[in-house]
């Protein structure tokens, strides 16, 4: 389960996580390293877009938690990686690993941060061939 921060204006009008230049970044990410998107459920902590594109406020975040805690809940996945700061407040549920990575789009735009994102990336893939 890969969890980002909240819809952006491509994924507003589609209705899918991560389709636009972020979405297309971990596509190529995701296949790098033989990980099929297909196999995921790809979400966001927030289940809306926020006006201006800003960061989503502690109170929308607080809002949408108890939903992301019910898809976690339901999917039981093994492994949930968080994108971004915002999506690292996700809850914890015991039983299950939470990896926490950099968001697509600061891995896209900063040197640095591409490493750590390429670098979890295929340590994720270890643990999902082990």
């Amino acid at each position: 389960m890969l969890v980002g921060q909240n819809p952006g204006a491509e994924e507003d009008k589609s209705g899918k996580p991560f389709v636009g230049r972020a979405g297309k970044f971990l596509n190529n990410v995701l296949a790098e390293n033989n990980i099929n998107r297909d196999e995921l459920f790809v979400t966001n902590i927030v289940k809306h877009v926020s006006p201006r594109n800003r960061k989503p406020c502690p109170d929308e975040i607080a809002a949408c938690l108890p939903y992301l805690k019910t898809q976690i809940m339901v999917i039981k996945p093994k492994t949930v990686v968080l994108m971004g700061a915002i999506a690292w407040k996700a809850p914890r549920i015991e039983g299950i690993e939470y990896v926490e990575t950099v968001h697509p789009s600061a891995a896209m735009r900063f040197t640095k941060m591409r490493k750590r994102f390429m670098k979890d990336f295929a340590a994720l893939k270890n643990r999902l061939d082990s």
